[in-house]
């Protein structure tokens, strides 16, 4: 089904998050045909008029519109673009939108994108109120939803007096990428791999998204959130919920979303005894950090779903700043054999479990270990992996940034890939015992991969990363 015509309003339309995805995705909706019939109008404080405006999203596109710098149909998707000055108020807005789509007003929906910090949302919701730029509109909101229960509620009760719930979209960019879709088409589409994702064939499951980037630029956001609820909250329990959900009765949007919900459900809550919470040396030197800081900028911790499908398998999340390397993973680890016959010095075992392994990153890959035996005599088993890699496939020019899928989405009314108020609730309501009991903050080293206690939290296992092999590249000789 093609697509409305849409005006798509983003607010905060010169911040960093419009200039580096929101304008260059747009661009990308619009060269590959999925949004052609498109108005964009930006907004924000800052002082501009179309013509600077157009220049500052140029700029945008030229530095970030990908690895090949395609601007192709810069010059027609530039004609499309609108600014409306902040201080003109609500009726200002609303004229611009009007100006934008000209004569053919009642046949546009309208796609607001929140891209401003989270105490400026709800003003911003309620200028859309005012203007009458409610009707055939929907919002997508970005992260936080809240800081714990009492606020999560206060936010959606605020919200559900302007929005109905359909019409919100809370945006989650990890769900938008290839690799987090892949699971749902990895388990439900193949019955080699659908009957042994059960706690009778799954030991543990790793979610591990450490991050290089420092707090430099966003100190004073995050002391007053942390890494879980940063993070965790908003991004990698929203992961879980995707790996271990039960079969949708249908691939659309309320039923996926009913499964994910179950999971949430279905959790146990979170315990502080089995949270381990870091702070990188170094944080507290950042201006706007106070000197006795107690903010987390690492969290690790081991969680349960107590459902039939994953009673006793514990899930370990981890995600910090500063760390050794960035990476995105989810990483299924196998039961082993019960019993061996395979002689003492065989190999077999030496290298832990078998592992089907997904990487999140913008490059999706996916790689199912197991051990093989190895060519000549006697029994010696090595780990083997078969790989996947989304960019040596005829379809990588087909793949979709995080940001563009979620926009397109949206646009189009798939909540499928979005987070619902009860779901967010819920993950609040099951943190309520960490919020209020932290553990201590422990300092880690930057560029290491967290504090030592991570260790004794995921005993007897080890975490996967850092990986001891890595990802076979086909371009090498030798592959």
């Amino acid at each position: 089904m093609p697509l409305k015509p849409t005006t798509v309003v983003l607010f905060g339309a010169t911040g960093d998050l419009s200039r580096r995805k929101l304008l260059p995705g747009l661009l990308h909706l619009f060269q590959s045909g999925l949004m052609r019939d498109v108005q964009v109008v930006g907004t924000s404080l800052e002082e501009h008029d179309r013509d600077s405006f157009i220049e500052f999203a140029h700029q945008a596109v030229l530095e970030f519109a990908g690895d090949d710098g395609d601007t192709d149909g810069w010059s027609e998707f530039a004609k499309l673009l609108h600014w409306a000055p902040g201080d003109t108020g609500p009726e200002g807005l609303r004229r611009c939108i009007e100006e934008a789509e000209g004569e053919r007003t009642a046949e546009f929906d309208r796609l607001h994108y929140l891209s401003v910090p989270p105490k400026a949302a709800l003003a911003v919701v309620h200028e859309l109120k005012e203007a009458g730029l409610v009707k055939r509109s929907r919002i997508i909101m970005e992260k936080p939803f809240g800081t714990d229960l009492a606020s999560a509620k206060k936010l959606n009760a605020e919200l559900h007096q302007v929005f109905k719930e359909d019409q919100i979209f809370r945006i989650d960019h990890f769900l938008g990428k290839e690799a987090a879709q892949n699971i749902l088409a990895f388990r439900f589409a193949n019955g080699l791999f659908e009957p042994i994702w059960h706690r009778n064939h799954v030991d543990h499951v790793q979610i591990d998204v450490p991050e290089e980037l420092g707090l430099e630029q966003r100190a004073s956001f995050y002391e007053s959130t942390g890494a879980y609820r940063d993070m965790v909250v908003t991004h990698l329990f929203q992961v879980l919920a995707f790996t271990a959900m039960e079969p949708p009765t249908a691939l659309e949007p309320y039923a996926i979303s009913e499964e994910k919900n179950k999971v949430f459900r279905s959790m146990c809550a979170i315990e502080p005894t089995d949270v381990v919470r870091g702070q990188y040396v170094g944080y507290r030197d950042i201006e706007g950090v106070a000197h006795d800081s107690e903010t987390e900028t690492f969290v690790a911790l081991k969680c349960y779903v107590d459902n039939w499908r994953w009673a006793g398998v514990p899930f370990y999340l981890r995600t910090g700043k500063r760390m050794a390397e960035g990476a995105r993973i989810i990483s299924i680890a196998f039961r082993e054999p019960p019993r061996s016959m395979f002689p003492p010095g065989s190999g077999v075992g030496d290298h832990g479990p078998d592992h089907l392994t997904f990487d999140l990153a913008d490059q999706a890959k996916m790689s199912l270990s197991f051990y093989g035996k190895r060519p000549g005599p006697g029994m010696k088993l090595d780990k083997l992996s078969m790989q996947f890699a989304m960019h040596d496939t005829g379809w990588a020019g087909a793949v979709l940034e995080a940001y563009e899928r979620l926009i397109y989405d949206a646009a189009r009314g798939d909540r499928t890939l979005f987070t619902s108020a009860e779901g967010i609730e819920r993950l609040w309501e099951l943190s309520t015992p960490l919020l209020e009991n932290p553990p201590i903050v422990r300092p880690y080293a930057q560029g290491s991969w967290g504090p030592n206690q991570i260790h004794q939290l995921v005993a007897p296992f080890a975490w996967r990363l850092p990986f001891e092999r890595q990802w076979r590249n086909p371009n090498e000789v030798g592959y």
